[in-house]
């Protein structure tokens, strides 16, 4: 099982803390070595880094917490394949203009016979480069959402199409997902996924896959609100929140805003999540 990292923030932030803990997983704390990507939004431009290479190891990654982007929309992504060799092309996030900004996709799961499923989008605007199923379903959405309106709709009805779209593909097996156009990140969860939001009064924060622990109160104002989503919680000291199973949330300006959930009480395990994952060859070790 691949493992998800994004962050939603008011105000532009760095995520070096999270992404120190997280890289971490890509081959050191866990098995994820078949690559990584992290994107960060910087007003309509995009800056992405991608290794095919294991994200624990990678001068890549280094680059990264040395720039210290700051950023209110970050993606990131590292990656046990399943489905697709393991490439540049193959690695998340996904990249794609739609009304005129990009959007950004990475997906955690395993979708059964992608090409049945998604043969109706094999389409007009959008058509993956690499051969991910992944990639297939970025492109699914992004061709019904293209083909649906001819302008940019409102959040709420774009979320109600993403919504009508995720319970279609979810059938086909593990669809945890993390998507943003740069104003608001929307995230799914089919099994597996956690957020917390953190906001005034701050406190410490220690990593579960690193020794280092933060203070931040000492790096923020009373008025910043961050909200972070990852696989697995990324610190010991801090209460996280699971998302119900196949639960649909949008973030903006580092809150929920919208919500999807049949069953608000529906929880999986990670025992029970990883053991599923197991089964499709998607299997990951029981870091938390």
């Amino acid at each position: 099982m691949c493992q998800l990292l994004g962050m939603n923030c008011n105000t532009p932030t760095d995520i070096v803390f999270s992404f120190e803990g997280f890289r971490r997983r890509g081959g050191e704390t866990d098995i994820h070595v078949d690559g990584f990507g992290i994107a960060f939004f910087e007003g309509k431009g995009i800056r992405i880094y991608q290794d095919d290479r294991p994200c624990a190891s990678s001068p890549v990654a280094d680059l990264v917490k040395a720039y210290q982007i700051k950023s209110k929309n970050v993606i990131s992504h590292i990656r046990k394949a399943t489905q697709g060799h393991v490439s540049l092309a193959n690695t998340h996030p996904f990249m794609r203009e739609l009304w005129g900004e990009y959007w950004l996709f990475a997906h955690n799961g395993h979708l059964n016979d992608p090409k049945t499923l998604f043969k109706e989008s094999q389409g007009q605007y959008y058509r993956p480069v690499g051969t991910t199923d992944s990639e297939q379903a970025f492109c699914y959405i992004l061709e019904h959402l293209r083909q649906r309106f001819n302008h940019k709709p409102t959040k709420e009805e774009i979320f109600r199409e993403i919504q009508q779209l995720t319970e279609k593909i979810r059938e086909a097996g593990i669809f945890n997902f993390i998507l943003s156009n740069g104003e608001w990140m929307i995230a799914h969860s089919s099994t597996l996924l956690h957020y917390i939001i953190r906001q005034a009064p701050f406190g410490e924060a220690t990593l579960l896959d690193d020794d280092v622990n933060i203070d931040f109160a000492a790096v923020t104002t009373p008025k910043d609100r961050v909200a972070v989503i990852a696989t697995l919680p990324l610190t010991s000291n801090e209460n996280w929140h699971q998302f119900a199973t196949n639960e649909l949330l949008m973030f903006e300006e580092g809150a929920v805003v919208l919500q999807d959930c049949k069953d608000p009480q529906a929880f999986m395990s990670v025992k029970d999540a990883l053991a599923l994952a197991s089964a499709v060859g998607a299997a990951a070790s029981s870091v938390i």
